[in-house]
């Protein structure tokens, strides 16, 4: 062969394939059949959109973790949200949204869904099961939850209203990130589908993007999954692999999460600036008695209710945090803080909190470096 075909073709398969801990990283759009009979076989692996090494693998770990026989990947957590609801509304449809729900869902629902003629009914996160179904109408075809809520951390009781909506023939969707899928398991609970970003926890490290969505009823997982194909999402296999890696250490992880968390929620508790502390796994919550029934543990997200102070002594408390970093999304190992008030104009239920609302992110630093970085941003409030 001529100089240009054996440099274009030569090395374009292994020598060897050494058995490593984790799994090959195959890139590759172009999958290679083993014969024309193949190029049409549903049955195997015939674009790299998806199966390859690393996300057949994180695939096969994350159902182990949900307790499901498969799993949908999807580029982020959000699209996990929207790509589930895509793949089973259709235009006439009804959705039931808890009020309380990631605001990406709210705008989700708002701008895309209602251009394709789905309608959204927003619902109190206090509603139980009796006073949440008679909103259902024959047109009702999900109902979606969070527990905790995104910001306010208000409980659900979601195995009643899973139940209750199954009696109905009306899927319920959760979105379960707060619990990573280990404290909480929807599947369990009569959930008909399970979504969580993976960006957050099973990632660990905020430097990846990933969700996924899965169910153990077969007509819905073959919609996830013909969904997936059919609108062309995808994850890259380094993506992949990166959230594989972090998932081996989610059990070691999370309970520091945890433990962290409350020492900080009940630190927070004692401070004559705070109203209140929304953290569900402390018993003085109104969501308590749910948590503790249902979830085996909690993560390092809560929020904490201000006594009332100006937007700018807020803002003088978070800019002096140097631990506590001001961003958006959360999970990973460092401690992170927001401002929540402008996020809660569009609720259609009243919050009626006493004062400013921030969520905090207790990461894995020691507790007492985090505690002095919160003092510093209280004399800092104070003295605004």
């Amino acid at each position: 062969m001529d100089e240009e075909t054996r440099l274009v073709r030569t090395g374009s398969e292994p020598t060897s394939m050494a058995r490593t801990v984790n799994p090959p990283i195959q890139r590759g759009s172009t999958v290679l059949l083993p014969n024309a009979a193949s190029l049409y076989d549903d049955d195997q692996i015939t674009y790299g959109i998806t199966g390859l090494s690393s996300p057949a693998a994180l695939q096969k770990a994350l159902a182990e973790l949900e307790g499901s026989p498969d799993v949908t990947l999807y580029p982020s957590g959000l699209a996990a949200i929207t790509g589930a609801m895509l793949a089973v509304l259709k235009a006439g449809d009804e959705i039931l949204v808890v009020d309380s729900a990631y605001k990406p869902t709210r705008r989700f629902c708002d701008r895309v869904l209602t251009r394709f003629g789905v309608t959204t009914t927003y619902y109190d996160p206090a509603l139980d099961a009796d006073a949440l179904m008679p909103l259902v109408t024959p047109k009702t075809r999900m109902i979606l939850l969070e527990a905790p809520g995104s910001l306010t951390f208000e409980m659900q009781d979601v195995p009643a209203i899973a139940k209750a909506a199954n009696d109905r023939g009306v899927i319920t969707l959760i979105d379960n990130t707060w619990a990573a899928g280990l404290y909480f398991k929807p599947l369990a609970h009569g959930v008909t589908i399970s979504v969580q970003a993976l960006t957050k926890y099973v990632g660990g490290h905020s430097d990846c993007f990933m969700g996924s969505a899965t169910t153990m009823d077969v007509d819905i997982g073959n919609e996830l999954g013909n969904a997936m194909w059919d609108i062309g999402w995808s994850v890259s296999p380094d993506d992949a692999y990166t959230m594989l890696r972090g998932l081996r250490t989610l059990t070691t992880r999370l309970p520091r999460h945890h433990e962290n968390g409350l020492v900080i929620a009940r630190w927070l508790q004692d401070r004559p600036e705070v109203a209140r502390v929304l953290h569900p796994a402390l018993p003085d919550d109104p969501g308590h008695a749910i948590w503790k029934r249902d979830f085996t543990g909690a993560c390092g997200l809560f929020g904490v209710v201000l006594k009332p102070v100006s937007q700018r002594a807020v803002h003088a408390f978070l800019d002096e945090l140097k631990l506590f970093g001001l961003g958006f999304s959360w999970g990973g190992y460092e401690s992170l803080a927001i401002h929540c008030d402008p996020q809660l104009k569009n609720r259609c239920t009243p919050v009626n909190l006493e004062g400013p609302l921030l969520r905090l992110h207790i990461g894995l630093e020691a507790i007492d470096d985090l505690k002095a970085d919160l003092d510093r941003g209280f004399e800092a409030l104070r003295s605004a």
